[in-house]
């Protein structure tokens, strides 16, 4: 039954990418929005993995797992993100640079190779919170929703731009929506008998994984629309998680 919760709750997430997707094809937003959201969400993401993944790994085992978790993880993540950026996928969040497939075949499965990247991370630690008769960590999951309907609204108003159709947008963030579910649902069943330094590991390399996708993707394509404000809007959704983590 908890493992449904955690599924459940990953699928909640999830389904912000679909709410996102929506909005980007039906509704002509501002890019400006978009990238202020986006900054917004930056903000609550740091937030999250700073009091929510890397401290709750410290606390299980220590510095060492820490450091070598979240360095791995942003080490694939980044190595990974790279590839597919020569793949089509490197505007994968942004709602008017996106090549269509003419102009690179394969860029969007590459996209939906990037749109994994992005949220599998997220949903494992979705469902390995509960572990232990923990409950899933709000922050988190305000976290990963608020981000999920920036990166679903840009990507999908970039995908109608570059050609692509309704069906494709919506199959490709449904079927995401549905992994995260299942990711959660899988960190929670596959890691119940984990030691609290694998726990550690894998949460840190979580982590380190999100705050490279934070780096690379989100705040660039933030800058690159409100430019200075970016920071302002960034620090706002880091306290505003802190202070929903805290009340």
């Amino acid at each position: 039954m908890e493992a449904l919760v955690a599924g459940g709750w990953g699928l909640f997430a999830g389904v912000a990418l679909l709410v996102g997707a929506a909005i980007g094809l039906l509704v002509q937003v501002p890019p400006r929005w978009i990238a202020l959201v986006m900054a917004f969400g930056s903000g609550v993401l740091i937030s999250a993995v700073s009091f929510e993944l890397i401290a709750e790994a410290y606390e299980r085992a220590g510095i060492v797992p820490v450091v070598w978790g979240a360095v791995g993880g942003a080490a694939v993540y980044s190595g990974a993100n790279a590839l597919l950026a020569r793949r089509g996928a490197r505007h994968r969040k942004r709602s008017g640079q996106q090549v269509s497939e003419a102009e690179a075949p394969g860029s969007g499965n590459a996209i939906a190779l990037g749109a994994l990247l992005d949220g599998v991370p997220e949903s494992v630690v979705i469902g390995t919170s509960l572990l232990g008769g923990g409950h899933v960590g709000t922050a988190t999951v305000a976290a990963v929703f608020i981000s999920n309907l920036p990166e679903g609204l840009a990507s999908a108003a970039g995908m109608r731009s570059a050609g692509r159709s309704r069906r494709y947008v919506f199959t490709l963030w449904g079927c995401i929506a549905l992994i995260s579910g299942g990711a959660a649902l899988a960190g929670y069943a596959l890691l119940g008998g984990a030691s609290g330094t694998v726990m550690a590991l894998i949460t840190a390399v979580a982590g380190g994984a999100i705050l490279a996708m934070i780096a690379d993707t989100m705040i660039p394509e933030a800058y690159s629309r409100v430019h200075l404000l970016t920071g302002l809007v960034t620090v706002t959704g880091f306290l505003s998680a802190f202070a929903l983590a805290h009340l």
